[in-house]
């Protein structure tokens, strides 16, 4: 069955959001996961099915669940959050397409870094209320100036995973 996307302004929810990374480290033994608790963002669906909008998010809200690894990752080390308190994906463009699947091509900015980012989404639910968007992708920390690697522990991309649900926005 194919969801109907409702045309207009859409508010993202951040109690019903979740935006979190994993990183494979000490040379891919373990995997340090993260969320960020501070989210936000709005688009917009046009009457012909396009979506744009800008998801925002707190560069001081990663949480891995251990406080010394939290404030190195704030560090200049990594996100700089002190210089670059926000990280931001603008949407410059969202397609249906088959099925489920939107095709999202945007911009991620890290560290005032911007670089183009193509994500494939997953449109969980939708109604003239809500819609609820999943995706995953893969980022390459090195691209936003995110090099530290002490005696070579962290190669290899960033996972992010995201589920964003939006509502209505109120006029």
């Amino acid at each position: 069955m194919t969801v109907t996307v409702e045309t207009g302004l859409w508010q993202l929810d951040p109690t019903a959001s979740a935006v979190a990374v994993r990183h494979k480290s000490f040379w891919g033994l373990i995997t340090v996961k993260g969320a960020f608790t501070g989210v936000g963002g709005r688009g917009e669906v046009s009457a012909d099915g396009t979506a744009t909008g800008t998801l925002v998010i707190d560069a001081t809200s990663l949480d891995t669940k251990n406080k010394k690894r939290d404030d190195h990752l704030r560090s200049a080390d990594f996100f700089d959050a002190d210089n670059h308190p926000e990280i931001t994906f603008a949407v410059r463009g969202a397609e249906r397409g088959a099925g489920d699947v939107v095709q999202v091509d945007g911009q991620l900015t890290v560290r005032g870094i911007s670089r183009p980012q193509k994500v494939t989404a997953k449109l969980v639910s939708a109604d003239a209320e809500g819609l609820t968007l999943e995706a995953e992708f893969q980022v390459v920390r090195e691209e936003f100036g995110i090099t530290f690697n002490q005696m070579g522990m962290m190669g290899g991309p960033t996972t992010v995973a995201a589920t964003l649900r939006f509502t209505r926005a109120a006029v």
